[in-house]
Order: structure tokens, then C-alpha cells, then sequence
């Protein structure tokens, strides 16, 4: 009797589980047994192992053959399991020393002749391999630099099955003939899923330069809002009429983003590499993620799901990034409320019958949306038809409780002349608006070192009523709002967030009278007259 143990990983939403790949040789009817919750797709490995084998010059064992996937609780599908499957197989069949294979880790599809093909979501699978204790995986030639983003684990790329053979058992290893020059490369094919970043909007680490703040006309307010809103990591909501710029403000609120850190980007990868947007050569995203969704988005395409267990939706596609829903109010109520838990909580959890999955889902949301279905009610003689009936319905399209939890709604006024023909100047650059944010966040970071929060808009309300106090007196306005009912105890804490943030882009210690009204103004939207701080100052 033969056996032999390798391992792989199984992902699990976004978080990868170490699986033992368990080959048993028996005597008996030459017979391939897969066990331990295997989908569709991982059932025909069997045909694809078999072959690839064949192919490389091996030869396949005439015996009763069970191969064991342990933990045999957790579903394990797709094509990954491939190379596992059938270094295990050998290894019962005494073709490799079972002992070589004990402390591995594989992951790879085989095509029938013995290529190594890649797969989606390498990063969280080596990720959870080298939080488990394992030094060394092997993964197909294509991904290995993405897999050597995890640091202190030994990573070996192979292209051919005949290739990690012949490491294994100290034999030369062969040459592959590379593919010829001008061609597609046919093997990257497993990486991308057809669709998937232009069914999102998504917009990752482009190489063309990112659009420019400075091609807005006017709308002062709303860009220090936008200023605000990447400065302290707080939702934004632009309402007004068609033609303002909302699309264009939303566009370039990634330029203005700090870049990621090194523990951000690893998470954001993981994500875009389970679904299967990450772009081929590019193993690494730097650049804040920008995800815009059609409003005729479903709320499974946005908080996550799918057959069998739920896949990322676009919340967490545009993890540590921006989410833009553009026209809001024609998103379904269903799909705008399901966003009220990661608004709060940073990750979605989905129950589905397959099995319960954490996503994370820390974004910045903008959302944009017209006064009324026409767009034109708050245009002077623009002659809105709209009854207020009508205007009430659409109006109320946006809960109240999903209102709540946006810290910043400021209105795009209509465009002037003046500002459209550059006669009154150009605004400024999305290069010195970054640095003002990088500054802010800097600020933040500072004073928030030693705790679980980086940016103002993570820090809880008990803390910034206790821990970091405001001015004297600076509260005052904020209080008579929250006795009238203009604010919830949700609100008062948003407000002081948003103070925070303003006090750290003018450089202050902590926020006054001046900080409080202005984040009032940029809530409510009524006037306080407080002045917008130009350049990063008052």
C-alpha cells in the first residue's frame, strides 16, 4: 500500500484554509476516488491529473486510488488543487519520496499536457499558508511574483509539472520552449475573469495620469468637501443639477488619495486577485481602487455573493478606495440599504446556505444625485415640472438612516459663465490638493499612534468626546441642533470627526468654534457662516 500527504489551500471568500491532499494506493480495480467536498469543477481534476501525468512521462498507477481532501468540512472547489493532486499521487506511487511533498504547499492547474496553468487568488492563498507555519510553496511561474509578496516563505515557480518532477526528485530540469514572441499568452487566461473589472467600473494602478481637479470650474465648496472627504476618510453625498460636475468631482477623488500602505495593498491584492481583476504583471496595487457600479446594480453585485460561497461585491473591490454611486437614487432601496452595516463597521458579513463569509468593506462612499427626476428644481427659472409629490418620492429614495452615516452633503452649484470660460481662474491642482491630504493624514496618524484607528473617520464618538476634547465652548452650536432634532447622537459624533479633520488640514490643535461650524455647514447644508479654509487655511 502507497500514501502520500501534500497540502494546499482552499479560499474561503477572501481568507484562504490549508488543506491536506491525501493520496492512498490500494490493490485492487484501477479506480480514481476524490473525497472531502469537492465542487464541479474540482471533481474533473481527476480527467485533467490524469493526463497531465501521462503527458509529463509518468506513469499512472493501475490500482484502486482515493485521494483525500482534509478538512473534509469546508468546500473546496475550483482548479487549484490540480498540482497537489497529483504530486500526491506519485508520491504513493513511490515516483517521488512522500517526504519531500509533507511539508509543501501547491497550488495550480494542470492542463492536459503538463503546463502549469495560474489561478485566481494566490496572495490570501500563500497569505494563509505562511500564517499556518509553512516556508515553502510552489505556485505556477506566472503568479510567483505575487506570491513573493508575502514575506518570510520560500516561493518556486513552475511551468511544467515534468519541471517540479524533476526538483523534487534531484533530477535535471528540463527546458520549456517558450512561447513565441508577438503571441498571447494563452496561460494567463486562468488570472482574469472576462467582465469583471468592466462590470464594476473598477479602475486600478492606470498608466495613464489620473484626471486633474484643477479641470473643475467653480464649485468651491463642494471641492473643499472632496478636500475633507480624503483628508479624514468621511462619505460624501453631491447633489444638484445635471452639468454641475459631480461625475468629474467623484473622478478625481482618487488622485487626491494617499498612497497605500504597505498592509493595505496586500489586502486590496487579495482581493482583486480572488476576483480575478488583478492586472497580469501588476502583483502589487499602490493606488487607492475607484469602483463605480451601473444603478441598475443588484445587492448581491454590491455587498457580495454568488453561487456556492458569496465572491467580493463592489464594496470590497473598493476596499481602501472609493465607491462611487453615481444618479443614487436609482439604485433599488434594497440595494442602498444592504451598504448601512460596512458603512459602519468596515466588512460585510454574507450568509448564504453554502456557509457564512467576512468580507472586508472599508471604503469611502459618494454618492451623487439630482434634486428631482427632471434635475432642474433648484434652478432658478429653469421651469421644473415635477410635482412636490413627485419630488418627495425621489427625494426619499435615500433613507434617512443610510443618510446618517454620511458625514459630508454638499450641493454642485450650476456652473457660471466666468468659471467656465477660466475667466475667473483655474482652481487648484490635484498635486498640492495630495499634498494638503498627505499632511492631514500625517497629522491624524500622529495623533492617533498606539491605537487601532489611522484616519478621523474611524475613531469611535466615546473617544472624541473623552480622550481628544474640542476648544471650550466649540460645541455649542452642534448641542442646539441636537436638542432641535437637526442632529442624532450618530451625527454629533460624525460632526466632531469632520472638525478633526478640518482642524488637521489648517494645522490646528484642535477644533473651535470655526471647525464645528463649518462641519455643520457641510452636513446640513445650511449656511453658518463659517469661511472655507483656501490653500489649507482660514
Amino acid at each position: 500500500m502507497g500514501f502520500a500527504r501534500t497540502c494546499s489551500v482552499a479560499l474561503v471568500g477572501v481568507e484562504g484554509v490549508v488543506v491536506e491532499v491525501q493520496a492512498d494506493l490500494e490493490p485492487g480495480v484501477a479506480a480514481f476516488t476524490l473525497v472531502g467536498l469537492p465542487d464541479k469543477s474540482l471533481s474533473e481534476s481527476r480527467d485533467r491529473v490524469r493526463a497531465a501525468v501521462v503527458n509529463s512521462g509518468g506513469d499512472w498507477p493501475q490500482k484502486k486510488l482515493t485521494v483525500g481532501l482534509s478538512p473534509a468540512s469546508v468546500p473546496k472547489g475550483g482548479s487549484g488543487f490540480d498540482l497537489a493532486v497529483a504530486c500526491a499521487v506519485l508520491g504513493a506511487a513511490e515516483r517521488i519520496d512522500p517526504r519531500e511533498l509533507a511539508d509543501l504547499v501547491m497550488i495550480g492547474e494542470l492542463g492536459l499536457d503538463g503546463r502549469v496553468r495560474p489561478v485566481r487568488g494566490i496572495l490570501p492563498a500563500v497569505l494563509a499558508a505562511a500564517e499556518a507555519g509553512y516556508e515553502q510553496v510552489v505556485v505556477p511561474e506566472q503568479t510567483a511574483a505575487e506570491a513573493s509578496l508575502v514575506p518570510g516563505i520560500s516561493v518556486l515557480g513552475v511551468r511544467s509539472l515534468r519541471q517540479l518532477i524533476a526538483v523534487l526528485t534531484d533530477e535535471p530540469v528540463p527546458e520549456e520552449e517558450p512561447d513565441q514572441e508577438g503571441r498571447p499568452d494563452a496561460m494567463l487566461a486562468g488570472l482574469v475573469v472576462p467582465g469583471a473589472g468592466v462590470g464594476t467600473g473598477l479602475s486600478i494602478d492606470a498608466d495613464t495620469s489620473p484626471p486633474d481637479l484643477a479641470d473643475v470650474a467653480g464649485q468651491r465648496t463642494a471641492r473643499t468637501a472632496l478636500e475633507v472627504a480624503a483628508a479624514g476618510g468621511h462619505h460624501l453625498m453631491l447633489y444638484g443639477p445635471p452639468g454641475a460636475g459631480k461625475t468629474m468631482l467623484a473622478e478625481r477623488l482618487p488622485g487626491i488619495l494617499p498612497p497605500l500602505t504597505r498592509q493595505e495593498s496586500l489586502e486590496v491584492t487579495a482581493i482583486h486577485s480572488v476576483a480575478g481583476i488583478l492586472p497580469p504583471g501588476k502583483p502589487l496595487v499602490h493606488k487607492a481602487p475607484y469602483c463605480a457600479p451601473h444603478h441598475s446594480a443588484t445587492m448581491q453585485s454590491l455587498v457580495g455573493g454568488g453561487n456556492g460561497l458569496p465572491r467580493p461585491g463592489a464594496v470590497s473591490l473598493a476596499h481602501r478606495g472609493v465607491l462611487f454611486l453615481d444618479e443614487a437614487p436609482e439604485f433599488s432601496g434594497k440595494a442602498l440599504d444592504s451598504l448601512r452595516q460596512p458603512l459602519e463597521a468596515g466588512h460585510v458579513v454574507v450568509a448564504r446556505s453554502a456557509g457564512v463569509v467576512r468580507l472586508p468593506a472599508r471604503f469611502l462612499m459618494v454618492l451623487a444625485a439630482n434634486p428631482c427626476p427632471c434635475g432642474r428644481h433648484t434652478l432658478h427659472g429653469a421651469g421644473c415640472e415635477c410635482p412636490p409629490s413627485v419630488i418627495r418620492r425621489y427625494q426619499a429614495r435615500l433613507s434617512g438612516p443610510l443618510l446618517d452615516r454620511v458625514d459630508l452633503r454638499v450641493e454642485a452649484e450650476p456652473v457660471r459663465r466666468e468659471d467656465l470660460l477660466a475667466q475667473g481662474g483655474r482652481g487648484e491642482a490635484t498635486a498640492q490638493v495630495a499634498e494638503r491630504v498627505l499632511a492631514a493624514r500625517e497629522r491624524a496618524a500622529t495623533r492617533l499612534q498606539g491605537t487601532p484607528w489611522t484616519t478621523n473617520s474611524e475613531v469611535p464618538g466615546h473617544e472624541l468626546r473623552t480622550r481628544w476634547v474640542t476648544a471650550p465652548g466649540a460645541l455649542a452650536a452642534a448641542e442646539r441642533d441636537m436638542e432641535r432634532g437637526l442632529l442624532t447622537a450618530r451625527g454629533l459624533d460624525r460632526v466632531l470627526r469632520v472638525a478633526w479633520t478640518l482642524a488637521d488640514i489648517c494645522g490646528d490643535d484642535r477644533p473651535d468654534e470655526t471647525h464645528i461650524g463649518l462641519a455643520l455647514e457641510l452636513r446640513t447644508g445650511i449656511s453658518r457662516g463659517a469661511p472655507l479654509p483656501v490653500g489649507g487655511a482660514w
